[in-house]
């Protein structure tokens, strides 16, 4: 908070916080029935995140167009986030003061910057908010599945969808999860399939529990389809502001993860907006960054049986940045460092990375 805290004398930016805020009417009149239709209804400035919506106009109910209080409710939930990863880390590990170094972290890395003092950054500190009880959720459904305990985990993770619909990989974080350090794809404890009766010989129950994990989470993949298709439809403006070839794609993508790595390392020369190369990205710098993402997965699996956390990081990594990674480009960025779900080392480091 103290790192943070002087976000309360700053001012509305003239970047984004005009469509969010500043010059939206329908979001200064504070929460009202008709705001509560259109919060649901609009994908206004590309994006279909009514929950966000809403909160900027219980802002505005409060504060009006005092930029403190707006500031201030940034703050509050990267606050609460720090809260909330510290506890998660310290239930599913068990190691207290690694999970309190980790959370240190995640309070004061630079990468935060943008999304705690930038308004128009709501969606990444609030959809985090809902991302970190998600996980809370799933972690006590595991101890002891039932479907009282697997309503949470379905409405956080629908909350979340509708902050921000960067959440639509989390159900494959779940399955990470479920590796280490849950635990839940040991021989010792099998998941039951419905409607199914597994053999439980040796050679087929890891292949019935990795099927019965996957089962039980298609209610989530649902939700995460629904989103994406939302996303799609309010993105089609900006995904026709390039004409990238495939080729342009995937070497942009595989630069950014590499990108994304030095400035979680060192955080130096960061900016609101990175230009995209277009079609003349260099051939050496999408082979080189190939060569080491190529590099970093083998060692990982290659050491994966005696450091289950290794993969767990590093595919959670790969995986979380799938939708904002370019692949499907959307606006003119190469990347955006931003707020995101980013494990590091042996328990989990939330960085930058997300999506403009």
């Amino acid at each position: 908070m103290t790192a943070f805290w002087q976000v309360k004398d700053h001012e509305f930016l003239g970047y984004d916080d005009q469509d969010y805020v500043t010059n939206n009417f329908i979001i200064q009149r504070g929460l009202t029935l008709d705001g509560l239709r259109w919060a649901f209804t609009t994908i206004h400035f590309g994006n279909w995140h009514p929950l966000t919506w809403l909160s900027h106009m219980l802002d505005c109910q409060l504060y009006g167009l005092n930029p403190r209080g707006h500031h201030l409710t940034n703050l509050a939930l990267h606050a609460a986030n720090t809260v909330l990863l510290f506890l998660l880390l310290a239930r599913i590990t068990a190691a207290l003061w690694p999970s309190a170094f980790v959370a240190a972290l995640f309070a004061l890395h630079p990468l935060h910057v943008e999304s705690v003092a930038w308004v128009a950054e709501r969606k990444d500190v609030l959809s985090s908010f809902f991302f970190l009880t998600t996980l809370w959720a799933y972690a006590r459904y595991a101890a002891a599945p039932s479907l009282r305990r697997y309503l949470p985990v379905l409405f956080s993770f629908a909350l979340g969808l509708m902050a921000k619909p960067m959440l639509v990989t989390l159900p494959f974080v779940l399955l990470l999860l479920d590796y280490w350090p849950l635990g839940r794809m040991a021989p010792e404890t099998p998941i039951k399939m419905k409607g199914r009766k597994a053999k439980r010989s040796a050679d087929q129950r890891p292949k019935d529990q990795i099927l019965g994990l996957v089962w039980e989470k298609a209610p989530l993949f649902a939700l995460a389809a629904v989103s994406c298709v939302i996303t799609l439809v309010g993105q089609k403006v900006a995904m026709a502001s390039l004409e990238l070839t495939p080729w342009s794609r995937i070497g942009n993508a595989l630069v950014a993860y590499v990108s994304y790595l030095g400035k979680m390392v060192w955080p130096l020369n960061l900016a609101v907006f990175y230009p995209h190369p277009g079609n003349s990205l260099p051939l050496y710098q999408a082979v080189g960054a190939s060569i080491l993402l190529l590099g970093v997965t083998y060692l990982v699996l290659k050491k994966a049986r005696r450091y289950p956390y290794l993969p767990v990081g590093w595919f959670w990594y790969l995986g979380i940045l799938v939708p904002v990674i370019g692949l499907v480009q959307v606006g003119d960025q190469a990347m955006a460092d931003r707020y995101t779900y980013i494990p590091y080392n042996r328990h989990f480091y939330y960085s930058g990375l997300g999506s403009h």
